[in-house]
């Protein structure tokens, strides 16, 4: 049992390290995904150890699984209810808002139906799909009456997106930043007379032996982003499946470099992937904006039958 206990802790020791060597291969980069469940499995592995060993050679052995499980808490701790809150709440939520639901759909995904009712039961002002193609396109026109400003862009190969609003969309923009086969939408909303609000919103491919090798092209594109929007004095908001989590370091840099705010910092995880298994979920789906904005409301909504959970906000311009 101690040599076990051994090898369980040198392999929770090794993918501890590995985000941190200087490569972006997948390899490397995906195990920055499930940090809370490594640090369940080193608490576990402690434990382990203390009933499996003795002497000074048990002693290292916990050593090196807390000092791994206190590197990978650095990391999460600020996506808890024990941090202080990055973003305000709002005191009053009758001013200007806007109140945005993200979704993933899962373009093999057929419970379309699931998605409206969401859609119905939250009314949001501006609705996001991810992986939405022409068939999902049609699906949705249900909505077109409560929607009538759209951009779509049906795509068959995972990366398709649509946006939905109730308010005025200008200056619009499909672009593809980094991938040919992979879009974005970028546009203002006139969420009020005068008020408009510049809006991004992405999914660039991750790092996974399926997708991309390597997690450069997902990185570049956030930066990119991140640098257009960098000083804006327009209110703004970057939203979607940006296939990272919270707390890794590309996400790090990219609030860095755009200097906007993550509502979620102070208030929770959030976990929005995977769906189906309780035990394998983070943060995938995001929002970030501009200082301009409070908090009214962030949550995750029931499944839609998709792998990911949808993500709905309510953001109140900051009267201050």
């Amino acid at each position: 049992m101690f040599t076990f206990s051994v090898i369980t802790t040198l392999c929770l020791a090794l993918i501890s390290i590995l985000p941190l060597m200087p490569s972006d291969h997948w390899l490397c980069r995906s195990w920055e995904f499930p940090r809370l469940q490594i640090v369940v499995l080193l608490a576990i592995n402690i434990v382990f150890c203390v009933y499996a060993g003795q002497g000074m050679s048990m002693w290292l052995l916990v050593l090196l699984s807390a000092i791994c499980m206190t590197f990978q808490c650095i990391w999460i701790l600020p996506y808890t209810v024990l941090f202080p809150k990055e973003v305000s709440a709002a005191s009053d939520t009758s001013g200007t808002s806007l109140k945005i639901l993200t979704a993933n759909v899962l373009m093999t995904n057929r419970s379309e139906h699931k998605l409206i009712a969401r859609v119905k039961e939250h009314c949001p002002d501006v609705l996001v799909t991810l992986e939405s193609d022409e068939r999902w396109q049609d699906a949705l026109s249900v909505l077109h009456e409560d929607y009538p400003h759209r951009v779509a862009v049906p795509k068959d190969n995972l990366y398709g997106m649509h946006l939905y609003s109730k308010f005025d969309i200008v200056n619009e923009k499909i672009e593809y930043l980094i991938e040919e086969d992979i879009p974005s939408i970028s546009c203002e909303l006139l969420i009020a007379p005068n008020v408009p609000v510049q809006c991004h919103f992405l999914h660039p491919a991750p790092p996974s032996p399926t997708e991309n090798e390597y997690a450069s092209p997902r990185d570049k594109e956030l930066m990119l982003v991140a640098k257009s929007v960098k000083g804006n004095s327009m209110p703004t908001i970057v939203t979607g499946d940006l296939n990272d989590v919270a707390w890794s370091p590309t996400t790090r840099a990219f609030k860095q470099v755009s200097e906007l705010q993550d509502p979620r910092i102070g208030r929770g995880f959030f976990n929005t992937f995977h769906a189906d298994y309780a035990l394998l979920r983070w943060p995938l789906d995001h929002i970030f904006h501009s200082k301009h904005f409070r908090v009214a409301d962030i949550r995750r909504l029931k499944s839609i039958d998709s792998d990911h959970f949808p993500l709905l906000t309510q953001l109140v311009i900051n009267a201050d």
